[in-house]
């Protein structure tokens, strides 16, 4: 006679099962947030030798901005019809992009490629953190993902190190090369080790409201963009692109009301916390791609530095953020408290906000990295935490959409923040060095413009002419930070008002079932109590 397996045999493959499971998500979320940092640093050269600074900022909202519009997409389909297929579809997609862009040979195809990467990589992010709801209950969450949280902080250490390395060795065309043999990586964890519910039936898909928020949400970034720096506030253009925004907006709403299963649920605005959340996320999303998305193109500028350097500077905001994320998303799951970690990292941004606008060329390193530490604290303890609040605020045949739903907002801010610091930065500094530079420019010249400007060929420039140019950079930059504060410090005290609601410490029952008849696996609350279900 045979025993049966003990529980501590059934625990030995479960673990193992859920560490390759979650090592295959992280991948496809490093696949997404290293694209998001690897390019800082490769930037200015790569826009020098495009001749493209002008469209410098079209590089990063370009992805931002489809990865936005995509991530309810790919929300609503995820709890229509199943994740696993749609995150294998999204790194494809994200992987042709990867390719375009690394055989691009101008700034079009260029900030096309983006497009389709961002196509990928809003379904990298979104389901990636999905399926983490699917599988684990939301008291033990926290710590996963704390460790999500920590991926980006890798990608973020990584990314700009990457860049600076490819820029100045192999060429910055590798800064998309690599995302192939990543690519691939996160492609086999989705394919083997992803088991998850299949969804019977054909999904009714919300075609008019995907059309009306992508109109609305392009509509926002352009008239966000291009308002008082290519055109002004009054011109035809930005005065047609607002009343498309706003009656796009409206209209999606209308849509929303109206269709069966709509892409952004209208109740889920009836929850507080959800709200709250959203607009805090939105916020932060502001300060935080406002702030970071352009320092290392600063840094090279301003502090005569090389991309390799810039990138290592980056390094004290993201060792900070890493710390942060994973100790509080440890703290959640031991404690169950969270509300005050989203409050203080908010206060964090907003005193790294200030102490960034006080940078000057001539600053201590060491000053620049304290900064951005504090930056990374604040970061760390906000991010994931938001999502988690979402999460457990509705029931798991929502967590999609709902998650979905809190980033696209989140997202909304990023490509705000992007967009428009980049548009204020851009022309701020076109407007500096064409007062600066002509008097002086005739005894060293720019050659090929201000448009063609690399840290490469400052740094070979007449001392009298590279100090205007680095001076350029500091003014157009360092003031708009200081404008940012009021967002972090309103997120702060939008957060106060969030319900402490208890996490729970089990997956749903129906899913539970689901997951059985599916032979996938569940944690429990208990970390060492790990349950198998297999047919």
């Amino acid at each position: 006679m045979t025993n049966a397996p003990g529980p501590e045999a059934a625990q030995a493959p479960a673990k193992q099962h859920i560490v390759l499971l979650f090592v295959g998500l992280m991948l496809s979320m490093l696949l997404s947030a290293l694209n998001q940092t690897v390019l800082s640093t490769a930037l200015p050269t790569i826009v020098g030798e495009l001749h493209g600074v002008s469209d410098m900022l079209w590089v990063i909202t370009a992805f931002i901005l489809t990865s936005t519009i995509s991530m309810p997409i790919y929300g609503k389909l995820g709890d229509l019809m199943g994740r696993k297929s749609l995150l294998i579809a999204a790194i494809i997609l994200f992987m042709i992009g990867s390719v375009i862009g690394a055989l691009a040979n101008d700034m079009g195809v260029l900030i096309t490629a983006r497009v389709i990467q961002g196509l990928g990589g809003g379904g990298l992010m979104i389901l990636s953190q999905a399926v983490i709801a699917d599988v684990v209950p939301p008291r033990e969450r926290g710590k996963y993902m704390g460790m999500m949280g920590g991926v980006f902080a890798i990608a973020s250490v990584a990314g700009p190190l990457l860049g600076g390395w490819f820029t100045e060795g192999p060429g910055w065309r590798w800064v998309f090369w690599i995302n192939i043999p990543l690519g691939l990586l996160a492609l086999a964890g989705a394919a083997f080790f992803l088991k998850l519910p299949k969804h019977a039936g054909r999904p009714k898909l919300d075609l008019g409201g995907m059309l009306l928020m992508a109109i609305a949400t392009t509509g926002l970034v352009l008239f966000a963009t291009w308002g008082g720096s290519k055109y002004e506030w009054s011109d035809p253009i930005i005065l047609g692109l607002i009343a498309v925004t706003v009656i796009s907006a409206v209209a999606f709403v209308l849509v929303e009301r109206r269709t069966a299963e709509p892409i952004i649920p209208l109740h889920l605005f009836k929850d507080l916390n959800f709200n709250l959340s959203t607009f805090a996320g939105l916020l932060i999303g502001v300060a935080m791609f406002g702030a970071i998305g352009y320092l290392p193109t600063y840094l090279q500028m301003a502090f005569s530095v090389n991309a390799t350097e810039s990138g290592l500077l980056m390094i004290p905001m993201m060792g900070a953020l890493l710390v942060a994320s994973v100790v509080s998303g440890q703290m959640v799951s031991k404690t169950g408290r969270y509300k005050w970690m989203p409050i203080a990292g908010s206060v964090l941004v907003a005193v790294a906000l200030v102490l960034l606008s006080t940078l000057k060329p001539g600053s201590p390193l060491w000053e620049i990295c304290a900064y951005l530490a504090v930056m990374g604290l604040g970061l760390g303890l906000s991010m994931q935490i938001l999502v988690l609040i979402v999460q457990n605020s509705f029931p798991l045949r929502e967590v999609g959409t709902a998650t979905a739903s809190n980033n696209f907002f989140r997202q909304i801010g990023a490509t705000l923040g992007s967009a428009v610091v980049g548009s204020l930065f851009a022309s701020r500094l076109a407007q500096l060095l064409t007062e600066r530079l002509p008097a002086a420019a005739t005894g060293g010249g720019t050659p090929g413009g201000s448009n063609s400007l690399t840290p490469a060929l400052v740094s070979h420039l007449p001392t009298e002419i590279k100090e205007l140019i680095i001076s350029s950079y500091n003014d157009a930059l360092t003031p708009i930070f200081i404008w940012m504060v009021p967002l972090a410090v309103i997120a702060a005290v939008v957060l106060f008002f969030i319900k402490e609601k208890p996490l729970a410490t089990a997956v749903e029952h129906d899913v539970l079932s689901e997951s059985i008849a599916e032979g996938n696996i569940l944690i429990t609350a208990d970390d060492d109590e790990v349950a198998t279900a297999s047919r």
